[in-house]
């Protein structure tokens, strides 16, 4: 176990694997990504792209989500281009339609019988608590699960967002569940606009995950803080990553005040990732004005986070790659690249639930 009265050590420099060909710390197929949520997934062809593979999906003969991959099978025309027909997709070009296996259902003109095997390929999807999921290797059965929404209980508000930011997945989510950089990025939104305090966090892993957990917070500066709680108090505050890409933010101000944000961030490419924002929360506030007055002051953080990550990124393809210098201020990066890692070389998993005694606790400032 590592405390704050542990010996001080250099400064680790954490370098990412060096693999050719790309940015990213880790590439994680063995594992599901939120794609779309259940509004979007509609009558029409909807285009996806996880990794840089272009994937179309829409709902099958049963109204289940399905995806395949964005390719005709006869001359490589964008299905996402064609139609949904009778719970198949149809292909713009010359008609051909497939099920969500990728089978030919239908071949216009053709007096032979249809192939019987798949012509594209195909990937596992599921669909809860308003989000489709899908299963980053195709044509196989997974078996584990997507990470389940936990359940609050009555009484809470719910709304779900999608935003993009050009940066990596490992950079992105860092920056989710980043508390250093808010007091100078976001000055005066979240925090930065009056004096510090003198906090303790906690980092804690189990075998898919880490959390943070920060002792005697007060309510942070800001108009963020200043609306949730205008009277002020003492923080309950985690931060939470678990494979492969979902980010945790909750905080409990007071008996009355709970707010838990779950973001599950999807690799569109290397430099380009999108986030599915589960935001629900509980307040002494009328649940209209919480929605009127945070949704533009949370974009308004995010546009700033996502600026940021773009020139984070514009450096780091000038560079090679992401070398990141950390110090035990950077609670939760150093943590999440090991995972990432980890989970790319097979020794870790989602759903991997087996406990950890590491531990790290230090002082810090907010």
């Amino acid at each position: 176990m590592e405390s704050a009265e542990s010996p001080r050590r250099a400064l680790p420099l954490v370098e990412p694997l060096p693999v050719a060909g790309r940015l990213s710390v880790a590439r994680l197929t063995d594992a599901w990504y939120v794609l779309a949520t259940s509004r979007e997934l509609s009558g029409k062809p909807l285009a996806r792209m996880l990794y840089g593979m272009p994937l179309v999906l829409f709902r099958d003969r049963e109204n289940r989500p399905a995806a395949l991959q964005d390719r005709c099978a006869h001359r490589n025309a964008p299905l996402s281009l064609g139609r949904c027909e009778a719970g198949t997709i149809e292909c713009p070009y010359h008609g051909w339609r497939f099920d969500e296996a990728g089978r030919a259902a239908r071949i216009p003109s053709l007096c032979a019988p249809h192939p019987e095997r798949p012509l594209v390929a195909s990937f596992a999807t599921r669909e809860q608590a308003g989000l489709v999921w899908i299963y980053a290797t195709p044509n196989v059965e997974p078996t584990h699960e997507p990470f389940p929404l936990a359940d609050l209980g009555p009484g809470y508000a719910s709304v779900t967002r999608m935003v993009e930011a050009h940066g990596t997945l490992h950079a992105t989510v860092e920056n989710a569940l980043d508390v250093p950089h808010t007091a100078f990025l976001h000055r005066g939104l979240f925090r930065g606009a009056g004096k510090t305090h003198r906090i303790r966090a906690v980092v804690t892993r189990a075998g898919d995950r880490v959390q943070t957990e920060y002792i005697g917070e007060p309510r942070p500066e800001g108009l963020v803080g200043r609306l949730l709680s205008p009277s002020g108090g003492v923080v309950t505050h985690y931060d939470r990553f678990i494979l492969p890409s979902v980010a945790e933010v909750e905080y409990r101000i007071g008996a009355e005040n709970h707010i838990l944000v779950s973001a599950f961030a999807t690799p569109v490419e290397d430099t380009k990732t999108r986030l599915f924002a589960v935001i629900r929360f509980r307040t002494r506030l009328p649940v209209w004005l919480v929605k009127l007055v945070l949704e533009p002051l949370a974009l308004r953080i995010f546009a700033q986070d996502a600026r940021m990550l773009e020139r984070q990124t514009e450096t780091v393809r000038v560079f090679g790659g992401e070398h990141f210098m950390s110090t035990e201020l950077d609670l939760m990066g150093p943590q999440i690249g090991r995972l990432l890692r980890q989970a790319e070389l097979g020794k870790t998993r989602p759903g991997n639930d087996e406990p950890d005694e590491w531990r790290r606790e230090i002082e810090l400032e907010v």
